[in-house]
């Protein structure tokens, strides 16, 4: 087992209602039933065909071979499946052959397949999300010419932005690009790095959605656009070479599956690139993208760790090993490791953070729907929701992610740090994710100095709100009293903290210094506030629970016992370092280290 459906749909249903979404006309269409049937698909596709490879694409990584990377051979049929059976569309519209499918469903699908083998599940997304770029900013002429293929998985997609010179400071990109005769056409010139799915033999072509400078434009991010380049471009209704040159491939510590490419655009006559929308908007449009993405790579983060989570825990109940430490005769046999008490904190520590990271989720997923399908205020206080919470929900689960497939290791002692076992390949693939789609750092930056006051700070007045409801809410419980007023205690720790830490925005360096710390702390209580709401329904559910359920139900609330006596307390710590006046870090010298 690599996730828990009873888990997942506790969440949907239980937590989060998800059928409510049905009540939007957008979602009209489907119901409780529907949305089973794609969970139900998404683990069928997952059982059959990613998860037998999951080894096998980490032990046989992709190769550059005369210029083209080769992938493993059977990721041709597994991307066409999936195109195929409608996935790579599944959010848009009926009209464009889509399914109108939630992003609520959808995450919850992309979860499971990540949870099987995250290699070979990125590249129909990363199709999606190039996709969405075409339909929401392209001509009809360009959404025409591309989308068709990709949909079905003939033709890849991908989110070109990095080169050697300018990573996260995109506004130091120097790749080129200059109108030809024919209007909206340009030849690109320049060079990207990292771009994952960037060439391989799985499909057909490989369609770039890439930022470039049009000559003459303005300095800086104001004169970024947005270009479609093909790696191969019809002419005579012939596809022919496009001058983008694969230059080179990266050999990665996890996810080997899926290749990052370094790309030389326009070595020749240069690449012809199609312009996107309008000229100079490029960085504006892609952020579209890479706010969905963030998401995505949180979902990613928790896939990985809940697959690495439960391959412990059946490692930790098959595994003898020693005697209750009370137990001192050698005569008695040894007992399973899950009734040590410490193996049993390791195990509380992964499912506490990854079923509360996956509520989070879930949850942003949830008011993306509301944002896009809703009307009127609703929509309004959706998005901005979405918006506070993205950063959070990006790097929470991705930086814990990296100690909870470290805690699954240290379950099976050597043995987890060995190949017969998966859990060492799920802690190499967990470490991109504090990197994917924007660093913590980049993301602290962007919560303290600029989410939290963004709109005179609703999105914090309305998630201050939700949170204040969910401990009105627990209270109601008796047994979840205390829980309810230590989340009291860190709501009031947060204000704080913020109101001190916008108090020294007039010194930007100071006032940012710790930004990451700050985004730790603020995602510990969100997970909090999650954990409380998984709490109060687990709570309600008990009485009646039984069998299975029951045994599920005490899981959830100690799990949210374990996430507020070891987790939540570290924002004690937090608090004090976030108010101090040392400023270490700045003051300490490059030449000193």
């Amino acid at each position: 087992m690599f996730f828990s459906p009873r888990d997942l749909r506790f969440h949907l249903y239980e937590v989060m209602q998800a059928e409510k979404l049905t009540q939007l006309p957008y979602f009209a269409e489907h119901d409780r039933t529907s949305f089973d049937m794609v969970l139900d698909a998404a683990a069928q596709i997952s059982e059959t065909l990613l998860r037998p490879l999951l080894t096998v694409m980490d032990r046989d990584e992709p190769k550059l071979v005369d210029g083209q990377i080769r992938v493993h051979p059977q990721l041709g049929a597994i991307i066409r499946r999936f195109g195929d059976d409608g996935w790579i569309n599944a959010p848009f519209t009926y009209d464009e052959g889509g399914q109108q499918l939630p992003a609520t469903i959808m995450n919850a699908a992309t979860f499971i397949f990540g949870a099987a083998n995250y290699s070979s599940s990125v590249f129909p997304f990363l199709t999606t999300g190039a996709t969405n770029l075409l339909r929401s900013f392209g001509s009809k002429e360009l959404v025409d010419r591309f989308t068709p293929m990709m949909y079905a998985g003939r033709w890849q997609g991908t989110m070109a932005l990095t080169e050697p010179d300018a990573g996260s400071s995109l506004s130091d990109i120097t790749t080129s690009a200059e109108p030809t005769d024919v209007p909206g056409e340009y030849r690109i010139r320049g060079q990207k790095i990292y771009i994952s799915a960037g060439d391989h033999d799985a499909c057909e072509n490989v369609v770039h959605l890439m930022l470039a400078k049009i000559k003459g434009g303005p300095a800086g991010a104001k004169g970024i656009s947005l270009f479609a380049v093909p790696q191969k471009r019809f002419e005579s209704g012939t596809l022919v070479g496009n001058d983008v040159q694969t230059a080179g491939i990266y050999h990665k510590m996890g996810y080997k599956g899926a290749p990052i490419a370094h790309l030389m655009v326009g070595s020749g006559a240069g690449a012809i690139g199609y312009l996107v929308g309008e000229p100079h908007q490029g960085l504006r449009y892609m952020f579209q993208m890479m706010n969905e993405a963030r998401v995505g790579v949180g979902m990613n983060a928790v896939s990985i760790g809940t697959a690495a989570y439960y391959a412990s825990l059946e490692y930790a109940r098959e595994r003898p090993q020693g005697r209750p430490i009370s137990e001192k005769d050698p005569a008695r046999p040894q007992v399973p490791i899950i009734r040590h008490a410490d193996v049993r904190r390791l195990l509380l520590f992964q499912k506490a953070v990854l079923e509360g990271s996956l509520g989070l989720l879930l949850q942003c997923s949830y008011y993306a729907d509301l944002a896009h399908a809703g009307d009127g205020e609703v929509a309004q206080n959706a998005a901005l929701l979405l918006d506070l919470l993205t950063p959070i929900a990006k790097s929470y689960p991705s930086e814990m992610g990296c100690l909870t497939t470290s805690a699954a290791v240290q379950v099976l002692g050597g043995a987890g740090y060995t190949t017969d076992f998966p859990v060492e390949q799920f802690y190499r693939e967990a470490r991109i994710h504090p990197i994917h789609e924007g660093t913590t750092g980049i993301h602290g930056l962007d919560l303290l100095g600029r989410k939290v006051t963004l709109h005179g700070g609703k999105g914090v007045q309305l998630l201050v709100a939700d949170m204040q409801k969910a401990i009105a809410d627990a209270k109601t419980h008796p047994e979840l009293t205390y829980l309810a007023s230590q989340l009291g205690e860190a709501i009031s720790h947060l204000t704080t903290v913020t109101t001190y830490l916008l108090g020294l925005a007039a010194d930007p360096t100071v006032f940012l210094a710790d930004a990451t710390l700050y985004l730790e702390f603020f995602g510990i209580v969100t997970l909090a506030w999650q954990w409380l709401r998984q709490a109060t329904i687990a709570q309600a559910a008990l009485p009646t629970a039984q069998g299975d359920d029951q045994a599920f139900y005490q899981g959830k609330l100690m799990a949210a016992r374990y996430f507020y006596e070891y987790e939540l307390v570290k924002t004690l710590s937090l608090v004090h370092r976030l108010q101090s006046t040392d400023h270490v870090t700045l003051e300490m010298h490059s030449d000193w280290f």
